[in-house]
């Protein structure tokens, strides 16, 4: 199958021709490091990490460079604040990136490049764009000529003459147009620099992607991405200070994420609904957190609920425990990790990948891989452990792809007793601060052993009282063929 990518460049759905056979180069704008990370930036790393994991599942060759903003008014302001060297202050949050991101299941970029390790490439390309005049030093800066540049707008749609019309912009002396931006700040009191031939200071922060870019990339790449909110200035910016350079196409496809609203609410520091993401993972299970932000398109907006969270978690519960049951019903006897690795994919692999095709739509494919979760149970229902040849050999297949496609959403990657256990626990510690009963899982299991035994013994009424007393302790037990499961709510 074709993959088609929506374009935000040209607005429509485009069919992916990549610039050399066989491979792909992505670029995605990275974190700026003064602080956590938040849901909005997960959602961003774990969209792109999707398209990663499938474009290599399809057989291609990636090189993902995604960098860290390690030198800005941000870092520069925290370090002041703190007393501390901005370096540390970037360093340390680049390390929480990584803890947060590991816990998420997000695979490393090839390259992940620092603003602060990229000072050479980053002056060389100021200094090409001032020899073709798009670019023009005052005072220790230099600053790009947005008049200069025609295609400038064509990524936002905006038309500078617009923009200029409805200009509020006090106009910087220095400057000959309000709309000119920063390729190199001169230095200030109590802020790091380097040195470059204008004088002391620090790069902008929309040359750092087009010097790295062209660095690890090449001038002209496959794919560059980020979040909607890049889109203008930043990645406008960063189209003009390329295609001037090297006078070509900066990126084929412009991939753009969509928001992570809070209870309908835009999520934004004045309104406090700031949710990191080491916060809520002690909350949910890392794979809950991904499956929730895969559940919606990229491109659309996704609103994070106490409710959607709950929902999210029930869902992947129901995938797990399909897994669980095909292991435990069909692994033991037919080996089933032998056999299917000796068998060619089947249907449900067809209809995920024609959904991923489509702009990466892992919804969609979601949706596909619950009917499939619903069909087989209802086989296995049906045959319970004696299975036919022919459904043993389907279940077979089907589980196989259904692992294969968690591989590429970040899902499933744990065995089910592990993921269920990690469940119980999060409950356990989510529970407890709020509640005055103490749970402790090895009684809890023990109770549900008494009720098992009594239920053997026909003592009904022994029975029902056990669930009840562990009801009262808000712990809920869900019968199942391979036996009695708990979790807390």
């Amino acid at each position: 199958m074709t993959i088609k990518i929506y374009n935000t460049l040209t607005g429509k759905k485009e069919i992916f021709k990549p610039i050399k056979p066989g491979k792909v180069s992505m670029y995605v704008c990275g974190p700026t490091v003064y602080d956590h990370s938040h849901i909005g930036h997960a959602r961003s790393v774990v969209v792109f990490d999707v398209i990663a994991r499938y474009l290599r599942a399809k057989d291609f060759d990636v090189i993902y460079v995604r960098n860290f903003t390690d030198i800005d008014d941000k870092i520069i302001n925290r370090a002041n604040q703190l007393g501390m060297d901005s370096r540390e202050i970037a360093d340390k949050y680049i390390k929480q990136f990584h803890n947060d991101m590991d816990a998420l299941n997000i695979e490393r970029a090839t390259v992940e490049p620092k603003a602060t390790d990229n000072i050479d490439s980053i002056i060389n390309l100021i200094e090409t764009l001032i020899k073709k005049d798009f670019a023009y030093p005052v005072n220790g800066n230099v600053y790009f000529s947005v008049e200069s540049f025609d295609g400038y707008g064509k990524l936002s749609g905006r038309k500078l003459e617009d923009m200029e019309a409805g200009a509020r912009v006090k106009i910087d002396p220095k400057k000959r147009s309000p709309f000119d931006f920063a390729l190199w700040k001169a230095v200030k009191p109590k802020e790091p620099f380097w040195e470059s031939p204008w004088g002391k200071g620090r790069p902008g922060w929309h040359i750092e992607c087009s010097a790295m870019s062209t660095k690890f990339l090449g001038e002209t790449i496959d794919i560059h991405g980020g979040g909607k909110d890049l889109i203008f200035p930043h990645h406008e910016n960063e189209i003009a200070q390329s295609e001037a350079a090297f006078g070509k196409p900066f990126a084929n496809y412009w991939i753009h994420n969509g928001f992570v609203n809070i209870n309908q609410e835009k999520m934004s520091k004045s309104l406090g609904n700031f949710l990191m993401i080491k916060d809520v993972i002690k909350q949910y299970h890392p794979e809950t957190v991904r499956f929730f932000l895969l559940s919606s398109h990229y491109r659309s907006p996704i609103d994070f609920t106490g409710k959607a969270m709950d929902e999210a978690g029930t869902a992947l519960d129901k995938i797990y425990t399909l897994i669980e049951r095909i292991e435990k019903n069909i692994a033991d006897h037919d080996n089933i990790a032998e056999k299917s690795e000796k068998e060619i994919s089947g249907d449900f692999w067809e209809l995920f990948c024609e959904s991923m095709d489509d702009d990466f739509n892992s919804a969609k494919g979601m949706g596909i891989l619950f009917d499939t979760v619903h069909n087989l149970n209802r086989m296995l229902d049906k045959y319970k452990t004696d299975l036919p040849d022919d459904k043993a050999k389907f279940i077979r297949k089907t589980y196989k792809d259904i692992l294969k496609a968690g591989s590429i959403l970040g899902i499933l990657l744990e065995p089910p007793e592990e993921y269920f256990a990690k469940k119980r626990l999060l409950g356990i510690e989510k529970k407890s601060p709020s509640s005055s009963i103490q749970i402790n899982p090895e009684v809890i299991d023990r109770m549900i052993q008494d009720r098992t035994d009594a239920r053997k013994a026909k003592d009904w009424g022994l029975a029902d009282k056990i669930r009840k007393d562990l009801e009262n302790m808000n712990i809920l037990l869900e019968d199942r063929p391979e036996g009695t499961v708990w979790k807390v709510v």
